[in-house]
């Protein structure tokens, strides 16, 4: 069983890698299957603990929720650990703080995987060019989509086939055996990451100081008032039209006021 979990898992994480075209794309691929909420969905109906790899996915995907990658350049590699990570976590029943530390850390060592994959993609290009040269359209195809694409896949099958296979026993194994003060320092740690997600996306996203009321407003809601996600998103849809139409009032009045300052002006010009 746990052979075709990893296999399938294994396939998920070719289709979603950023240099995978196959799933629309990368609307399909890098922004969709790589995203670790919808990963540890696909991940929970594989082994078959669907809230479990939702919870996971979840924790993960704050941690890279404000994740950019201009140019291609990416600080850690979402794929790595939107597939063998979580897939890892939760077949290893890892806490939730451990399975971010867990996560992050394949992250940045699947950055060697992607690098390498860019390095050999060079090989490809030389190759197209001189097909190109030759006037063979044949080798020209191969070695711009066949070819780099077989090396893509034994890059992203492999490892995380391996990492998934043998390495879930391994994990559960060394978690079970580690001292509960190292597991304490993973879980905080781990704990700690998600928040930092947020307030990088924050930072990107809140343009003007007082736009920081509607983040606490939320802040509130949840940890105090204790709101469900439906009533909250409720409760933000009304503040967001308050908004919208407040901020289009206000700049209809200040047209309006212009307005009647040219008219008085060309006024008086006349006179």
């Amino acid at each position: 069983m746990l052979l075709f979990q990893a296999f399938l898992i294994s396939i998920f994480c070719y289709l979603g890698a950023l240099s995978t075209p196959w799933v629309f794309g990368l609307t399909g691929g890098w922004y969709t299957l790589s995203r670790p909420l919808v990963s540890g969905l696909i991940i929970g109906i594989i082994v078959g603990d669907v809230t479990r790899g939702i919870i996971v996915g979840v924790a993960v995907q704050a941690v890279y929720i404000a994740l950019v990658t201009p140019g291609g350049q990416m600080p850690a590699d979402l794929n790595f650990v939107a597939y063998p990570a979580i897939a890892l976590a939760v077949l290893s029943n890892a806490s939730t703080g451990v399975a971010v530390t867990l996560a992050t850390t394949i992250g940045v060592l699947g950055t060697i995987v992607f690098n390498l994959f860019q390095v050999v993609n060079s090989f490809w290009n030389h190759r197209a060019a001189a097909a190109i040269e030759t006037g063979n359209e044949r080798a020209f195809h191969f070695n711009t989509v066949w070819g780099p694409q077989i090396f893509n896949f034994l890059l992203r099958f492999i490892p995380s086939f391996l990492v998934i296979y043998f390495g879930a026993g391994f994990a559960k194994a060394m978690l079970n055996s580690m001292p509960k003060y190292i597991l304490d320092v993973m879980t905080f740690l781990g704990g700690a990451l998600p928040a930092l997600g947020i307030v990088m996306l924050l930072t990107v996203v809140i343009k003007k100081n007082y736009m920081w009321a509607f983040f606490l407003f939320g802040f509130v809601a949840v940890v105090f008032v204790k709101l469900n996600m439906i009533a909250l998103t409720m409760v933000a849809v009304m503040v967001a039209i308050i908004y919208y139409f407040a901020i289009s009032n206000g700049n209809s009045s200040k047209g309006s006021s212009a307005g009647t300052s040219n008219n008085s002006d060309e006024d008086e010009e006349e006179f």
